[in-house]
């Protein structure tokens, strides 16, 4: 059998694995939000819908695959971490277009998917199927974030902080029931991932869960502030 993947050593922060992909994502959302604005509603709507299919395709094509292949373990493997669950439903999101959605996406994606872009999880590295999927999901999905503020004009308020704190504390109730059901891992509720990650300054188990939880609001209000400041000072202009 011939194999897409090739074994690599885990990809090291700041390593040339690390920086282009994100030089390269950067390049093409820049791109893509210039052409966005010169073209119809229904054209910008259609442009971010499909990236939305290809992520969500590469992910579960990675899985399938993956249960193929490999010794494909449910749990370990399973797509239930947070980027990897997002990638598989975002299409919903670019599809519907409702506003709830996009207040609570816009905080899991921003505080988490960032995260895991500086400091990434990547077991094998280039050219690996995993290093591929794990790009394409983290910058596609920061990339259909931005391109919803500035293309679709979609801003978060106030509650939306709160909103979107009280939907993740759901997710991680669903992911208490299945890691106690499977012996798992997934959000890294019971030990920390294997790279280096900002869990690592919180303390070992069970006390970087509960730093997490404590700064996860003053961290959502951070991305919140830069929308919270636009609205005053525009306030202030139309005085």
């Amino acid at each position: 059998m011939i194999t897409l993947s090739a074994a690599i050593d885990r990809v090291q922060i700041l390593s040339i694995e690390h920086l282009i992909p994100i030089g390269l994502a950067i390049i093409i959302a820049i791109a893509l939000i210039t052409y966005a604005r010169r073209v119809s509603a229904e054209s910008q709507y259609r442009n971010i819908h499909s990236i939305a299919i290809f992520i969500s395709v590469t992910v579960i094509a990675f899985h399938v695959y993956s249960m193929y292949s490999t010794d494909y373990n449910m749990r370990t493997d399973l797509p239930l971490y947070l980027c990897s669950l997002l990638g598989i439903i975002i299409p919903i999101f670019t599809y519907y277009r409702k506003y709830w959605m996009f207040e609570i996406l816009i905080f899991w994606i921003i505080a988490g998917t960032l995260q895991g872009v500086i400091t990434p999880d990547i077991a094998e590295g280039f050219p690996s199927l995993d290093y591929f999927r794990y790009w394409i999901v983290h910058l596609g999905l920061l990339t259909i974030i931005f391109y919803s503020i500035l293309v679709l004009k979609l801003k978060p308020k106030l509650k939306s902080v709160f909103k979107s704190f009280l939907a993740l504390q759901v997710y991680v109730v669903l992911m208490i029931i299945i890691n106690y059901v499977l012996d798992a891992n997934y959000f890294y509720l019971n030990r920390k991932p294997a790279s280096a990650s900002v869990l690592d300054y919180f303390g070992d188990w069970p006390y970087y869960i509960i730093v997490g939880q404590l700064i996860i609001i003053p961290l959502f209000l951070l991305i919140y502030l830069p929308f919270y400041i636009s609205e005053v000072k525009k306030k202030s202009l139309s005085k």
